[in-house]
């Protein structure tokens, strides 16, 4: 049998094969031992008759339990990002074996195993941060790797942070076997004793801002409370067990994106982590993993252009992350669909934003699953006809069809605002261009903050010198100012990482007064006047590189404008001079990856098609 062509990709909507030089495979007719069609087109190349005996040799070893196994049982692939030091992944190997248990029900082999993973909570504003985003290549690097190398039939990927999800989705773009993912699922509620309140992560960063400019104490009825007694108050009750964090952050946002594109099974974005319902789920796993086998249901069949306006369109409604745009991009990408930021913005000048949802919001994911959960969401929308119903997905039926049995959003609740009724009519995220970013910038703009802002420029070199001005208090509240932190994008980070730091203090001191502006990303928990993923990015010379203290800077979600007061000429002549600054790192993975990624308009990927 010869090699097979080293092609992969869709053509005027036609699904073909990802296909790796040197893999051989049975066609789609293809019977096993038993007559029955073969569901181990894949695993057979090593198993079948005694071409290659130390392979099977090592199988028996790792557990194959008989020779009709070896023959006949496909190989399935349970990858979970599972790590004990982070909530939002520490559950994850105990979901992956029941994943296991309901694949072996099947008559399958199941594989367990796992690939790294980042807090990015953890690590916000210090130099881990840095490697945050790379590990969505890190992720579907390995995923990809093991399901090719090991002749895997089938993958079941379980993910709990932010960089997961989209790392495991661009794994099943490029290896294209049947798949389906599982989310971890968010985290209960946290809660603040002093405070009286439900909080999350997300109020750490809030409280220390307060601590900062000394407003914290003031939020407590007790006078005998300090501002250190509060903060500690907060930070022990913020994260009370496993799971993602709890708002409308960069988890959820890709987790409930990621269903109704149709790779994941109905309510997995919204059932919490420590839930009957998700373990449910988890057992039903081998059941669909058939089902997608015996259908030859995969990846590409359902990466298509109407299912990331399905995720776009759910990330606009519930007013879900910034990094949307640059996970959906890059997903895009390995799954060789067109879709650029013209495609965001199309998707938010047209879709309602509706969900009274944290970071700008009021409830966690946690409410929004008591009053239905997202196949409740889904309902409405497909109603509406904001969401395409039609799309399929890995249950072999349709989102319409997946959603028809689940109940409707209770009458009462006050999460999903009516769609003729919402909290802004157009989307929340906002592609801005012009001389500052002539290839995009993507704003997160709720309409609450206004959706215009003009200031002059304070400019920092890297994120840690802002944070520094915010720790010392010198971000005045008495002028406009629009705060610009570059140096921050893919390569110049590098590693893009994400500022939540800077903008929850700023949230957190009640500084209305400022804006701010960035190469790099934000968090999802991140709200306010905040505009990143500027391109091109300073360290490759784009006009972010130009800009002085002192320049006037425009931000306008109404001409979708971000512009400084310069003309094209004064902005060449700044940069005629200009050279990059010396990279903060020679060797290494973060090397590695600044030579190989992408610009943040194409999603940051380190393999654009």
């Amino acid at each position: 049998m010869g090699s097979m062509p080293e092609t992969a990709g869709q053509t005027n909507g036609t699904v073909q094969e990802a296909r790796y030089i040197g893999f051989e495979q049975l066609p789609q007719h293809a019977v096993n031992s038993r007559g029955e069609p073969a569901l181990n087109r894949w695993s057979h190349f090593i198993t079948k008759d005694k071409d290659y005996p130390a392979s099977q040799a090592m199988l028996y070893a790792a557990g194959v339990p008989d020779k009709d196994a070896m023959q006949n049982s496909p190989h399935v692939g349970i990858a979970s990002v599972w790590w004990e030091g982070n909530p939002c992944n520490m559950h994850l190997l105990d979901l992956a074996k029941v994943v296991k248990d309901s694949v072996t029900k099947q008559g399958f082999i199941g594989w367990q195993y796992n690939t790294v993973g980042v807090s990015d909570a953890i690590t916000v504003g210090t130099e881990g941060m840095r490697f945050s985003l790379q590990t969505r290549e890190l992720i579907a690097d390995s995923l990809e790797t093991v399901t090719c190398a090991q002749h895997h039939d089938a993958n079941i990927a379980i993910a709990g942070c932010d960089k997961n999800m989209p790392g495991v989705v661009m794994a099943m773009a490029r290896h294209n076997r049947p798949s389906l993912m599982i989310y971890g699922g968010a985290s209960k509620p946290g809660y603040s004793r002093l405070l009286r309140q439900t909080i999350n992560v997300s109020k750490c960063w809030e409280a220390q801002g307060a601590y900062q400019y000394g407003t914290l104490a003031k939020a407590v009825e007790d006078p005998s409370k300090t501002p250190d007694d509060v903060l500690e108050d907060i930070i022990t009750g913020a994260c009370p067990g496993a799971g993602a964090c709890g708002g409308m952050y960069t988890a959820n946002t890709m987790a409930t994106a990621i269903e109704v594109m149709g790779l994941s099974l109905p309510g997995s974005s919204s059932n919490p982590a420590a839930s009957a319902t998700k373990m449910r789920e988890c057992n039903k796993a081998g059941e669909y993993i058939r089902l997608c086998m015996e259908k030859s249901i995969r990846p590409r069949d359902l990466l298509t252009l109407r299912a990331f306006d399905n995720a776009l369109t759910m990330t606009m409604v519930l007013g879900g992350s910034t990094n949307a745009a640059l996970h959906l991009l890059a997903m895009a990408s390995a799954a060789e669909v067109p879709l650029t930021l013209a495609d965001v913005q199309r998707v938010s000048d047209k879709v309602p934003y509706l969900a009274n949802l944290a970071p700008a919001g009021q409830y966690l994911m946690a409410d929004l699953y008591d009053v239905g959960g997202i196949p409740a969401v889904c309902k409405l929308l497909v109603a509406a006809g904001l969401l395409d119903g039609s799309v399929p997905t890995v249950t072999g039926k349709t989102l319409a069809e997946n959603i028809e049995p689940y109940p409707s959003l209770k009458q009462d609740q006050t999460i999903i605002r009516p769609v003729d009724n919402p909290i802004k009519a157009t989307g929340h995220l906002q592609v801005l261009r012009g001389n500052l970013a002539p290839t995009g910038a993507v704003a997160k703009i709720s309409g609450k903050e206004g959706t215009s802002f003009v200031g002059k420029a304070r400019v920092f070199d890297k994120e840690k010198y802002l944070n520094a001005a915010l720790r010392a208090g010198q971000i005045p509240r008495d002028e406009n100012l629009v705060l610009i932190v570059r140096y921050e994008g893919p390569k110049g980070g590098p590693g893009m990482p994400e500022q939540l730091q800077a903008s929850a203090a700023l949230i957190g001191a009640q500084l209305k007064n400022i804006a701010l502006v960035t190469d790099g990303r934000y968090s999802g928990a991140s709200h306010g006047f905040i505009v990143g993923h500027v391109t091109p990015e300073a360290a490759v010379g784009g006009p972010i590189a130009a800009v002085r203290d002192g320049d006037v800077v425009t931000i306008s979600a109404i001409t979708n404008e971000l512009s400084v007061d310069l003309t094209e000429d004064e902005i060449a002549a700044r940069l005629k001079g200009w050279k990059p600054p010396p990279s903060a790192v020679t060797r290494g993975v973060l090397a590695k990856y600044q030579r190989l990624v992408g610009s943040a308009d194409k999603g940051a990927v380190t393999d654009l098609f």
